[in-house]
């Protein structure tokens, strides 16, 4: 990518710093969406001895573009996500990607087809992690900040991206009992 390209797309990707989730840190502020997208890559690398048959290069470059798309459209939480919302952050998403000069353009487009597609062990991978890295951003968060319906979001959330994996699986075991702890501390006090 020639210098120009890559600053004017770099100066695009600075919308994810801004761009604001659902979910607040440990410290009361909104989460950024590059935020949660740097945890979840640095979560792929930290288990990536736990899938060594598993090109996790790829699952981390997953992990930083899979929420790209939200540079154009906003984050939107998944309870409120609709059809079409999804369809229109895939529309300006892949426009965007359709004017990337190559090799970026034709990787970042089979990167997202196969996330879509959610088919290989690097897709699935991706997508547990994203799942659970929400929830673990929740159990960080200060209590006050949970909607009501999350109190049960987070006693299931994310359990079915995870069936595929005994590893992942316990993982997800050990951010519920961490979630069951906080509900049950909140309501002592």
């Amino acid at each position: 990518m020639n210098g120009s390209d890559l600053l004017q797309n770099l100066h695009l990707m600075e919308r994810l710093k801004d761009a604001t989730r659902h979910c607040y840190t440990s410290q009361g502020r909104h989460e950024s969406v590059a935020e949660h997208s740097w945890r979840l890559a640095l979560m792929a690398y930290w288990i990536s001895d736990e899938f060594p048959e598993v090109d996790m290069n790829k699952v981390i470059k997953m992990c930083l573009i899979h929420d790209i798309g939200e540079a154009f459209t906003g984050d939107i939480p998944t309870f409120l996500k609709t059809t079409s919302d999804e369809m229109k952050e895939e529309e300006l998403l892949f426009a965007w990607v359709s004017r990337l000069p190559e090799p970026f353009q034709t990787e970042m487009r089979a990167l997202y087809d196969e996330m879509i597609a959610r088919t290989t062990m690097e897709s699935r991978i991706y997508k547990a992690l994203d799942g659970l890295e929400a929830v673990i951003a929740h159990n960080e968060s200060q209590i006050d900040t949970w909607l009501p319906n999350e109190y049960d979001l987070q006693l299931v959330y994310g359990y079915d991206k995870v069936a595929f994996s005994p590893y992942l699986k316990e993982l997800r075991d050990l951010i519920r009992e961490e979630s069951i702890e906080k509900i049950q501390n909140e309501s002592k006090a």
